[in-house]
């Protein structure tokens, strides 16, 4: 296959480019994180369920989910929590289920619980989400002045941010700090009693009064002759504040007098709930907590927040800031960017090295080429596999960027020392170098991939964790190979020239490192005789040293307050001068 290539150099070039351009995109494309994703795909079912206790919602909402949702492929636990007025159940899948369809099941298993559920849970409607269990960012709403209060501003990001926030590509689910406006009803029990009366009594007179009716509509057709307006008819609307829930009839007494929603409560706009008290800096505040959507890309994801962010500010009224009071993509840009840099610095160190031994500058670029083809072909097979761009993956990368270069190198040094040794052209060399290493540049990937695959079949979170870093390795080295036999020999046929000069000659530094290098062989070489004239002394010397390395000798302190006053004195004593 090689002598293909060595005969078109062109086409190995057209391959190299493409396999380049591909990687770029998939690059571009590839999401960003930290870490690779360890947890389990999870489906999140938010209920509200409005003034009711936590032990009301377990029995009436989350019981009655649980139990249907059942016969759900790759469901591996569930987990919920009740609290007063909402409840969460979590439902976590085996790794590698696609989180789409754990959506859809979920959905289908819900919609045969909705019925059972009481009136005010469906007509609050249930939320499903698939998302990270963890906060990617928290914006924080925070008052600047004293003019606004924790409600005030809960109500102003419930109405105008939570909803263009959460319609970001990207998010997955958001969860607000705290409670927008709503009617509070404070009800006197002892009026209540007085008037005979129950809470079903006010919860269907408010149920029945507190409505939108539409009575029909004025000039509707078929119209009579000479009718030219039309209009809808409506009978009756809900109410919008607390001076008409107060006139809300409860009931007419035998003497004709009637007992009012005010004459058993009182009557005033509130939060909708009192749980959550936040404060930033010691300011009033309502933070609005944002989770990212499985797969996504987190740096894309809180840029686009931030960016939607700023848009709506322009908007906001005199004395409210929008602040971000939790972030972790610094933390991600700055474990890659760190990363990212290592990786540069050994390129060039890579590039250094390969010159001060071989020594020939065309000599160097042939593997030099082969660090930003495999690096991209790397970049789209991760693509394709549905990996991340993380801390991880990256170090595979910067640990095989020392290994794929190898096999270019065992290419040129072939090439080189058939044209110093036999006189060849380069491509002659070139093509009777891979007749003979062929086989061995295939050895060597075969066998360095066997050393990094068992960690890709770890179980559990130990092979979420490996299983990217592993799969990045073997697949930089399987391309390594390729770009030995296909794209190195082309190049080796085209850019190099026959050898004329003796490394050994010189007066510079790079005739002293080939002097001293050439000495320092020759004495290795010469042990390595030695020890192989006598194999049997070595031999013995070697399995003497195997048993004496896995013979198990206990440690046994005879004081251990001894040791621990010694290592005192040595450490800390020292350290602070005492004696």
């Amino acid at each position: 296959m090689a002598k293909f290539f060595i005969n078109r150099p062109i086409f190995a070039w057209v391959i190299a480019l493409l396999t380049m351009m591909a990687g770029a995109i998939a690059m571009i494309q590839l999401p960003i994180a930290q870490y690779p994703t360890i947890a389990p795909p999870a489906v999140e079912i938010q209920v509200s369920y409005p003034g009711a206790n936590a032990e009301t919602v377990s029995n009436t909402v989350t019981k009655v989910i649980e139990q249907n949702m059942t016969g759900i492929d790759n469901l591996l636990y569930f987990s919920s929590q009740s609290n007063f007025g909402n409840a969460s159940i979590s439902l976590t899948f085996a790794s590698g289920t696609d989180p789409d369809i754990a959506q859809v099941q979920v959905q289908n298993k819900l919609s045969q619980a909705t019925p059972q559920l009481p009136q005010e849970v469906q007509a609050q409607g249930i939320t499903v989400s698939k998302s990270s269990s963890s906060f990617l960012m928290v914006a924080a709403l925070v008052a600047t002045d004293d003019r606004y209060t924790q409600t005030d501003l809960s109500d102003y990001i419930a109405s105008n941010i939570q909803d263009p926030i959460a319609r970001t590509t990207g998010v997955g689910n958001v969860q607000l700090f705290g409670a927008p406006y709503a009617m509070r009803i404070w009800v006197d029990p002892s009026a209540l009693v007085n008037y005979g009366m129950t809470m079903a009594d006010i919860k269907d007179a408010i149920r029945a009064q507190n409505a939108q009716v539409a009575a029909g509509e004025l000039g509707g057709t078929p119209a009579v002759d000479g009718q030219r307006l039309n209009s809808t008819i409506i009978a009756q609307t809900r109410m919008s504040d607390a001076d008409q829930f107060e006139n809300i009839t409860l009931k007419v007494l035998p003497d004709g007098s009637q007992v009012r929603l005010k004459d058993v409560a009182e009557v005033e706009k509130g939060a909708e709930n009192y749980s959550i008290k936040a404060n930033y800096n010691g300011k009033p505040a309502t933070g609005l907590a944002i989770n990212l959507q499985t797969g996504a890309n987190a740096l894309e994801t809180a840029d686009a927040v931030k960016a939607r962010m700023d848009e709506l500010e322009q908007f906001f009224p005199d004395g409210m800031e929008l602040v971000t009071a939790y972030d972790t993509t610094p933390f991600i840009k700055i474990s890659i960017s760190e990363v990212a840099q290592v990786l540069i610095e050994a390129i060039i160190l890579v590039f250094l090295l390969m010159f001060v031994f071989l020594q020939n500058l065309r000599a160097t670029l042939i593997p030099t080429l082969a660090i930003p083809v495999v690096i991209l072909g790397t970049m789209g097979v991760m693509s394709l596999a549905g990996f991340s761009i993380n801390t991880l993956t990256m170090f595979g990368m910067v640990l095989s960027i020392g290994l794929l270069v190898d096999d270019a190198i065992v290419v040129v040094e072939n090439v080189e020392r058939l044209m110093s040794e036999e006189g060849l052209s380069p491509k002659q060399a070139t093509i009777k170098s891979m007749g003979q290493i062929t086989g061995a540049l295939v050895a060597i990937g075969v066998v360095m991939a066997a050393v990094f695959a068992p960690m890709a079949f770890f179980p559990g979170s130990t092979g979420a964790v490996y299983r990217q870093f592993s799969l990045t390795i073997i697949t930089s080295m399987g391309l390594s190979v390729l770009v030995a036999i296909i794209f190195s020999p082309a190049l080796c046929a085209t850019l190099l020239k026959p050898v004329k000069h003796d490394k050994n000659s010189g007066w510079g530094p790079l005739g002293w490192f080939n002097r001293t290098l050439e000495k320092w062989t020759v004495k290795y070489t010469n042990s390595i005789h030695s020890i192989l004239r006598r194999t049997i002394r070595f031999g013995l010397l070697y399995l003497g040293i195997i048993g004496v390395l896995t013979r198990r000798r206990p440690w046994r302190i005879s004081d251990p307050n001894a040791v621990t006053g010694w290592f005192y004195h040595r450490t800390i004593g020292q350290h602070y001068g005492q004696n």
